[in-house]
């Protein structure tokens, strides 16, 4: 039986750190993938509005509707956000938040799928994960594992952040650190977290095998 992984990064910014570890996962997986990037979608945050009781689908009208054949058609999500605040992005939280569809009625679509958290921060990457995985609990989807990595604060990029007291490059680096293409984070200069990344998606392959 061929299995399907979808991995989705809800990170807005299209090519950057969470799109390339969550695709690096994909990478280590044997069998059919398919990334989404929510860049430039409109998912907006779950209405409470209970349409979804009767049938678990979400009667809300955004971009959420098309990649739900999408989920319930894969046998493992593997998802990534970048930390916001110490906690996941919003347009990352509005995602999940919508999984709320499948679980009325005792309803199993989600219940038998595997899902690998990917999470990226400038400081604390870990705060994503969390966040995302306890998304999964909330849905009965079994986490497999996670990956983390540092990306890029926005600091670094907008303009003032050599100057800035409150932000990133002062609290990362101390007072009077000046922004060159050493000191900014990137994926590439984290090998390990490549390999770990491509190690968890071989790690998936196997335990979808086995179910």
């Amino acid at each position: 039986m061929k299995m399907k992984v979808l991995g989705i990064s809800c990170s807005p910014r299209r090519g950057q750190t969470t799109d390339r570890l969550v695709q690096e996962v994909l990478n280590g997986v044997d069998g059919s993938t398919e990334f989404v990037s929510l860049n430039g979608l409109r998912i907006g945050p779950c209405l409470g509005c209970l349409g979804c009781v009767a049938d678990n689908v979400c009667k809300v009208q955004d971009d959420m509707s098309a990649l739900r054949s999408k989920i319930v058609e894969a046998d493992a999500l593997v998802v990534g956000a970048p930390n916001y605040f110490d906690m996941i992005n919003g347009l990352a939280h509005c995602f999940l938040e919508r999984l709320y569809q499948f679980r009325h009625q005792e309803g199993d679509i989600l219940h038998s799928k595997l899902g690998v958290a990917v999470g990226v921060g400038g400081g604390k990457p870990d705060s994503a994960v969390r966040d995302i995985e306890k998304f999964f609990t909330f849905s009965q989807i079994e986490s497999v594992g996670s990956v983390t990595a540092q990306g890029p604060a926005c600091c670094f990029n907008c303009g003032c952040g050599e100057d800035c007291k409150v932000g990133a490059i002062h609290m990362f680096f101390g007072p009077g650190t000046k922004i060159t293409d050493e000191l900014i984070p990137d994926l590439s200069k984290q090998p390990e977290k490549l390999v770990a990344a491509r190690e968890l998606g071989q790690k998936l392959s196997q335990r979808l095998t086995e179910d």
